[in-house]
């Protein structure tokens, strides 16, 4: 039947979106992806795909039957695994999601040695600061930062995710002194679109806590884009020492209102519940709870600023 050897087919070209970008991920042709598509719909009788020159979207019987395929799917990559597991050896695709800033710097660089040591795996790493659902899209294991929301999935902190308020030299010779919170609302405070968190910056001094709502020009979705203008000299940012550890050792930028804390979060790896871990999701986390597992962040070594975080 067309149906069964056409599910991978089909559910690539769901998560990418068009026929093109899953005959490029398939290495097969487009007119291959058209034609398989087209005679799993005369199969099944019933249209799967609503085709627009701009966009493919799922019909209604296209949603449910993706709902099933992706089991069938996950299932035989679960006989896969258990296999592997027999023989004692880790193997096959790994699928991984990272937030793009800490993916960038704490993970890309360690993936070279990984593959090194596990020469039958291959890593599928995407960097994504969208929250994206696990299982629903096949990953195998995920880093989050943050509160973690309620879920299905097992989590493993990793370590510390502290953040720091920071500007450049440059910046602050040409404005106000910073002597107290308050003194934030007369200063530029870029502003980081994407946090869940809420807009306000909590901050804490001898169990006093101060909420302020930071005001500036300038909104960013990336932190690696607000790193590089807090560099420039366009205000004060709120970041994590993941991003700017090494542009606080070497003076690009100084810490503002050292003697307060900010909340200390956590960087955790998470991954679906399943009965019997693959060996190569084992070996992975292993791998990295060795090079980041730490209680103080291996980034943080010779910054001058408090460590004393509250939650």
């Amino acid at each position: 039947m067309h149906a069964f050897n056409t599910i991978p087919i089909f559910v690539a070209v769901v998560e990418c979106g068009s026929f093109s970008a899953a005959a490029y991920k398939l290495c097969i042709t487009k007119s291959a992806v058209s034609k398989r598509i087209n005679l799993l719909e005369e199969e099944l009788g019933t249209r799967l795909l609503n085709r627009t020159t701009r966009k493919l979207s799922l019909t209604e019987a296209g949603l449910r039957y993706h709902e099933y395929v992706i089991q069938s799917l996950s299932l035989a990559k679960q006989g896969i695994d258990a296999v592997a597991e027999l023989q004692g050896q880790p193997r096959g695709t790994l699928k991984v999601t990272v937030p793009m800033s800490f993916g960038i710097a704490h993970i890309t660089p360690f993936i070279s040695e990984f593959l090194a040591l596990y020469p039958d795996v291959d890593i599928n790493l995407s960097l994504e600061d969208r929250m994206l659902d696990l299982v629903q899209e096949g990953f195998d294991i995920g880093i989050r930062i943050g509160d973690l929301p309620d879920s299905n999935l097992i989590a493993r902190r990793l370590t510390s995710c502290n953040s720091v308020l920071c500007a450049s030299d440059n910046y602050l010779k040409k404005n106000p002194p910073i002597l107290s919170p308050e003194d934030l609302k007369h200063h530029d405070c870029i502003q980081y679109s994407y946090y869940q968190g809420g807009c306000d910056w909590v901050l804490a001094k001898e169990s006093k806590r101060f909420r302020i709502l930071p005001k500036g020009r300038l909104s960013i979705n990336n932190s690696q884009a607000i790193r590089q203008a807090t560099i420039n000299g366009a205000g004060i940012a709120n970041l994590p020492t993941f991003i700017v550890a090494d542009d606080l050792k070497s003076g690009r930028l100084q810490v503002i209102l050292s003697d307060y804390q900010l909340p200390q979060h956590g960087v955790y790896a998470v991954f679906p519940d399943k009965k019997h871990m693959p060996v190569k999701v084992r070996k992975f986390l292993n791998f990295m709870i060795d090079k980041i597992g730490h209680d103080t962040p291996y980034w943080e070594e010779g910054i001058l600023c408090s460590t004393e975080k509250f939650s």
